[in-house]
């Protein structure tokens, strides 16, 4: 298991915070608010993968995050292993975790290990791009597991520890918006209250354990980042 590093976020444009390399793969710690790849239009060119190759010039991408959403993503050093952990997150071999704070006060579900899950299909929202939605029709299976770690008390605010069992666009966003508690923050699926509640989306990839795509050896990479929730009171 590597060792760990306390997560800082980047400063200034280029800065890449990188919590673990070796001569197959990386795992970064990107920023809210950063691109994983390139978009359209010379200010979309900024990103973790550019800022990762102008450093580790071998470096490929493998899985993104959503621009909003901050915390670990890991890079492939050669073809080879970016085939192999392609389908290690395919297959679902891959252990996600998430923290986020949602609106509302959620209680811990029954059940003696306190896991909750949501089980919705997701679909584009067409019209609405880029926005998905759930569609009881025509979704694809998507399932989040989630269990409560605390309660800010000055507000109706819960946070939680999020595993998706999946891997849809917004999923955890669109799944937690679904049974009424919107994340903090979250432009596109939370009313303008509840996005007034934090400056960011308050989403963040906190851990990822898989098994090393060269050596099989069971591997952990943890974040320090704390999500910090708004004191405003909900209107």
């Amino acid at each position: 298991m590597p060792a760990d590093r306390a997560a800082l976020p980047p400063t200034a444009p280029g800065d890449v915070h990188c919590i673990y390399q070796d001569a197959d793969l990386l795992v970064l710690d990107k920023p809210a608010g950063l691109l994983c790849v390139p978009g359209r239009g010379p200010d979309k060119q900024d990103c973790l993968s550019a800022r990762a190759q102008a450093l580790w010039p071998d470096a490929l991408v493998v899985h993104r995050l959503d621009q909003a959403t901050s915390g670990l993503v890991v890079m492939a050093r050669s073809q080879a292993v970016q085939r192999a952990l392609g389908q290690a997150f395919a297959a679902q071999q891959v252990d996600k975790r998430y923290h986020a704070w949602v609106h509302g006060s959620m209680q811990p579900p029954a059940g003696e290990d306190g896991w909750g899950e949501i089980d919705a299909p997701l679909a584009a929202d067409w019209p609405n791009r880029p926005r998905q939605q759930v569609d009881w029709q025509n979704g694809k299976p998507s399932r989040t597991l989630w269990r409560v770690l605390a309660h800010d008390a000055r507000q109706p605010a819960t946070l939680l520890e999020l595993r998706p069992l999946t891997g849809r666009t917004h999923q955890l966003r669109v799944h937690l918006a679904h049974v009424g508690h919107p994340i903090l923050g979250d432009a596109l699926y939370a009313g303008a209250a509840v996005q007034a509640l934090a400056p960011r989306l308050l989403l963040h990839a906190c851990a990822l354990a898989l098994a090393h795509p060269a050596t099989d050896q069971p591997m952990l990479w943890l974040s320090h980042t704390q999500l910090r929730v708004h004191r405003a009171p909900v209107p």
